[in-house]
């Protein structure tokens, strides 16, 4: 398929058409946010389906029913993708949602509401790696091509919802002040305890210790990984098909390490640096 049957383009953002329609945009942007709803922003392939078990279960204090009774994408819906309009009269307050979208992409109501922000950053070569192989079992979007002609697709933003860097300093630039925290994918996985009490806290929850821990057991790699309400197996193979590479993948930090050649390594540093030059805002990541 050509790349004008397969994505649409959304103020010069590309996006599935599989799951995004200009209505579903059209819902999106004349959505009304309330005061208490939470969204975690995430680019895609940078611990979006982690939030989806997170976020629930910080807001009702660690309740596991609806990770274990409802599909991630009904209990945690996209902001932006056409199933929001077929869910969202099901959620209960507070309602957790999560949205690729660029800050300037935002509903109006967002703007003006009180509703939080936990915005998701991970090492764009990690971002790229998982991207490239979830393009590969993902019916729904174009081959990759070989890893080097994926790699400027990423850099050159011909891939869904766009560069890395202008959706990072879309979401540098807010003035959401205390609604928006940030955290990295990195120290999620290297201490998602420390993590989920610094949600806990920007959140209002007050979790206890022993929910802290319970959460943290429920929403490892490998517990995820084993719940077909978290895995996407309940999705039909000619849109994620699992024998070619698995939705939840492997879910570690520096696997990049394993995929770049040492020409294209300098190459992705140069262009992401390039990218980021002017920005007064520093990565929490060394990309040498």
């Amino acid at each position: 398929m050509s790349s004008e049957e397969i994505y649409l383009s959304y103020h010069g953002v590309l996006l599935p058409k599989e799951t995004h329609s200009l209505e579903s945009l059209r819902f999106a942007q004349d959505f009304t946010f309330k005061d208490d709803d939470v969204v975690a922003v995430v680019y895609p392939k940078s611990g979006t389906v982690w939030m989806q078990e997170i976020l629930p279960l910080v807001l009702n204090g660690g309740d596991l029913t609806p990770i274990h009774t409802v599909p991630n994408w009904d209990r945690v819906p996209w902001l932006e993708e056409k199933r929001l309009e077929v869910v969202v009269d099901k959620l209960a307050s507070p309602r957790p949602m999560v949205s690729h979208l660029p800050y300037h992409l935002m509903p109006p109501s967002f703007l003006t509401s009180k509703a939080k922000v936990i915005y998701v950053m991970r090492n764009p070569r990690d971002v790229m790696v998982s991207s490239y192989f979830f393009h590969q079992m993902a019916g729904f979007l174009p081959d990759p091509g070989t890893f080097d002609e994926f790699m400027n697709s990423f850099l050159e933003g011909k891939v869904m919802f766009g560069k890395w860097t202008d959706h990072v300093k879309s979401w540098k630039h807010t003035e959401l002040g205390d609604r928006i925290m940030y955290i990295t994918y990195e120290e999620m996985v290297q201490d998602l305890p420390a993590a989920l009490r610094r949600m806990s806290d920007f959140l209002g929850r007050d979790l206890s210790e022993e929910t802290i821990q319970k959460i943290t057991e429920h929403c490892s790699f490998k517990t995820m990984k084993d719940n077909v309400m978290s895995n996407f197996s309940l999705v039909p193979k000619v849109y994620l098909d699992n024998d070619k590479s698995p939705f939840l993948r492997k879910g570690v930090i520096g696997d990049w390490k394993n995929h770049f050649s040492s020409e294209q390594l300098a190459k992705f540093t140069s262009v992401i640096d390039k990218d980021l030059e002017k920005e007064s805002f520093t990565l929490p990541w060394s990309l040498d």
